[in-house]
């Protein structure tokens, strides 16, 4: 026995010893990447700028160096900025040591009005005289437009274009929530507010068809004419393409000029070397776009006394600080509170990425806005995404932008509450019984319906905000109540349909907005300050190891499968009233 304990107690202190001495290695392993992070990137003479967009761009990149990597696969998926992508291909064009740009994607982990931002700083790029060229072995529809400007496009003699249309694919929970004796209680204003129809039809709803397929007319129509100026392709013949899948292959997508050349890569290489002056035998001098990022802008600036300020508002927005990932409404209005108080800073962008959320937190962020534009220009760049709460925020502001791919609008609110009981009593035999001290103390709970009096408290509920909601819009947007009400209902409208309605006022992304906001504000010179201010990389290591490892194995493990999943434990973990897009759209 003394044996046992013995081997027991020097078991336990190896195990100890092993653990601290990993741990030395692994904070050893992020210091050593951090430093090399730190290391400046030397672009040499007559290099090619690689754009290879094969990892998630976001408005804004994280500062964590271990942002993205999976340890099942030991992999990691840094994340790219949109603003920082497109500083580096405006400091390209004026760098002496660029020659031009190289485009290489089969498809590009990024929004409609992301990929639009990107397009247009690669038309802009152009003007410098200097050539983009882009090849790959296929093109996904998203790729091949945002490609479409290059000047020469190649295909491997056996890639494929994806080229057949856009759809919108909505899932229906209606029917597996009575298999589970599970309730939904549902409350909504407006007659396109479709995020709850998944829970209470078996279908799509007229409206709800008819809103997807104007934005989704749309935005088609948008890419397809911007293909056809780009390629010389008459309007008409794309969408036959498109109808006929006549671009099955590299030989159709040549025949009909959609791609200027079939060639191996090795053919690509030569060429290149060919258009950068670099011998045959040498190896192409090449930097990818994700190490030009940290390549500082040529133009000497000093450091400007003014500041314009970015406060980003990317995710759902919900009640709180919220996480990194959320737009909290506690922790967002206290970065606009602080941009508005800081005298250097002498004019606000609120860059938008969201589907909306909590209708409380939307008038919390929507009051400091108000109180910004009081004291100072605010400029609202729309990204992706800025609808119902995302609307409800950007409302008050001086300027709104937008893509004209931008999802927005969805004005209308919504209350969804469950009633589980049915389904815990005769799915796991489970019962609650509940005491309360008043008659309503337990309004809300999941474990009994609705009564029709807390139906109707909680429909009022609903109409006061949504009266709230277009009482907002109305004032910042200059609009009677009545025109507002007219066009919100709950719709989805693209950036191009919101223009003509006057929810936006121009076509513009971030750098552009950035730009705007210094004129109003009489600025020439200053400096961009981002806010909120990021989480310290260390210690958001620290507090993701076991959040993300359940991200890791669900997200990396069942793919595709795992998203209609998580979009309905989103609605169904964010129950009560709501200011919040449809659904997740996704465009492809």
């Amino acid at each position: 026995m003394k044996d046992f304990f013995k081997y027991l107690l020097a078991t336990i202190v190896g195990i100890l010893l092993s653990g601290f001495l990993m741990m030395i290695i692994f904070f050893g392993i992020i210091g050593a990447m951090v430093s090399m992070s730190d290391k400046p990137v030397v672009v040499k003479e007559n290099s090619l700028l690689i754009l290879k967009l094969d990892n998630p761009i976001v408005d804004r990149a994280s500062n964590n160096p271990f942002e993205g990597f999976s340890p099942l696969n030991m992999t990691a998926n840094k994340q790219l900025g949109l603003y920082d992508i497109i500083k580096a291909i405006n400091n390209a064009a004026e760098d002496v040591n660029i020659k031009g740009i190289f485009i290489e994607n089969r498809s590009i982990p990024a929004g409609a009005a992301t990929i639009e931002e990107i397009r247009d700083a690669l038309i802009k790029f152009k003007e410098s005289g200097k050539f983009i060229v882009a090849y790959c072995d296929g093109y996904s529809q998203k790729a091949y437009y945002l490609t479409s400007i290059a000047d020469k496009i190649m295909l491997n003699p056996e890639g494929m274009i994806e080229w057949s249309g856009l759809r919108s694919e909505v899932m229906f929970y209606k029917n597996a929530f009575e298999k589970l004796c599970v309730e939904p209680q549902i409350l909504r204003h407006g007659k396109f507010k479709s995020a709850v129809e998944p829970f209470m039809l078996d279908k799509m709803s007229p409206e709800n068809r008819e809103q997807i397929s104007t934005y989704m007319g749309s935005i088609w129509n948008h890419w397809v004419a911007g293909i056809s100026q780009a390629r010389n392709i008459p309007v008409e013949k794309l969408n036959a393409f498109a109808d006929g899948l006549t671009i099955r292959n590299a030989k159709s997508a040549y025949e009909n000029g959609i791609i200027d050349s079939v060639v191996y890569k090795d053919q690509v290489i030569d060429y290149l070397k060919t258009l950068t002056g670099i011998e045959e035998k040498k190896d192409l001098n090449a930097i990818e776009i994700a190490k030009y990022i940290k390549v500082p802008s040529k133009k000497k600036k000093g450091l400007a006394k003014h500041k314009i300020a970015v406060v980003y508002a990317s995710g759902q927005i919900v009640d709180g600080d919220g996480s990194a990932q959320d737009v909290g409404g506690d922790k967002f209005s206290k970065a606009i509170r602080q941009a508005r108080r800081d005298t250097t800073v002498k004019a606000i962008v609120l860059r938008i990425n969201s589907p909306g959320g909590s209708a409380l937190a939307s008038e919390i962020i929507w009051r400091e806005v108000t109180l910004a534009k009081q004291v100072k220009p605010v400029i609202v760049s729309m990204g992706d995404v800025a609808a119902s709460g995302g609307y409800y925020i950007a409302a008050p502001a001086d300027t709104i932008l937008a893509s004209p791919t931008t999802i927005t609008g969805s004005i209308g609110v919504f209350g969804m509450f469950f009633n589980v009981k049915e389904g815990m009593n005769k799915k796991l035999g489970l019962n609650v019984e509940t005491v309360k001290t008043n008659k309503n103390s337990d309004f809300g709970t999941i474990y009994r319906p609705m009564t029709a009096e807390e139906r109707n408290v909680g429909q009022q509920v609903v109409e006061e905000i949504y009266q709230t909601f277009i009482a907002h819009v109305a004032e910042g947007r200059g609009m009677a109540v009545e025109q507002v009400d007219n066009i919100g209902q709950g719709r989805v409208w693209s950036g191009s349909n919101a223009k003509e309605i006057n929810l936006v006022d121009s076509y513009a992304g971030l750098a552009r907005a950035i730009e705007i906001a210094a004129e109003k504000a009489g600025v020439e010179k200053y400096r961009v300050t981002e806010l909120p201010k990021l989480e310290d990389p260390f210690e958001a290591l620290i507090k993701g190891i076991t959040g993300s490892a359940r991200a890791w194995i669900i997200g990396d493990e069942l793919m595709t499968t795992y998203k209609p999943y998580e979009q309905m434990m989103k609605m169904v973990r964010n129950q009560g009233v709501q200011a919040r897009i449809p659904y997740e759209i996704e465009v492809y």
